[in-house]
């Protein structure tokens, strides 16, 4: 390859991670992300998470936001003849937007891009036998998400370094107001109080862990 064109690569690259890096953090109004989600997307480089993506659908979050600025982040997630349910406490982290878990496993996640209203996408990292995985992640308000969002979603997970095959939409659970359904209707967020705990391989699926 000759000089100028590997400079040209170089500087293509450069870009790239520029315009990834541009994604980076977005500050959140903790008043507005506070509430309920669903995860209605997700993009991982888990091989867990890959292993089973096909069996996965939309599950719930509570976000609550603690006096001391940390995030009591509840999960709700219905399955075969009960709701799963677990909990952990996020931490700020020195840089606005990002947070930090030990639950788990030593787990970071940031805020990478919102509308402050209808959605939020969120990039999370941990640790696990020495590797970094790495998860994208679609919170919504609702469990109809807009095409643009979508297509938003999977345009992030693209420059984040996620291919179609490790990109995710997920479906509804069960009728097309899955909420309504037992044991679905016990999963409503009002009522997040901690319940026997799910089988780690399944939340590991689920959340990249």
């Amino acid at each position: 390859m000759s000089t100028e064109g590997l400079s040209l690569v170089l500087v293509l690259l450069c870009l790239l991670r520029v315009q990834a890096g541009d994604l980076g953090t977005v500050e959140p109004d903790e008043s507005k992300i506070a509430g309920t989600w669903y995860i209605t997307a997700m993009a991982s480089d888990s091989e867990s998470y890959l292993q089973k993506k096909d069996q996965l659908k939309m599950a719930m979050a509570n976000i609550e936001v603690l006096e001391n600025g940390d995030l009591n982040v509840s999960f709700a997630i219905p399955t075969p003849g009960r709701c799963m349910k677990f909990s952990s406490i996020y931490m700020p982290t020195d840089n606005p937007g990002e947070y930090y878990s030990s639950d788990r496993g030593n787990k970071t996640v940031r805020l990478v891009d919102t509308d402050g209203s209808s959605y939020m996408v969120v990039f999370a990292t941990r640790e696990k036998d020495g590797k970094t995985l790495h998860m994208l992640r679609l919170y919504s308000r609702s469990q109809w998400v807009r095409t643009k969002t979508k297509l938003l979603f999977k345009r992030l997970a693209k420059l984040n370094g996620f291919t179609d095959k490790t990109t995710w939409i997920l479906p509804r659970q069960g009728s097309a107001d899955w909420l309504v359904d037992a044991p679905a209707k016990q999963c409503k967020t009002h009522s997040l109080k901690l319940q026997a705990p799910a089988p780690p391989s399944f939340f590991q699926a689920l959340l990249g862990l």
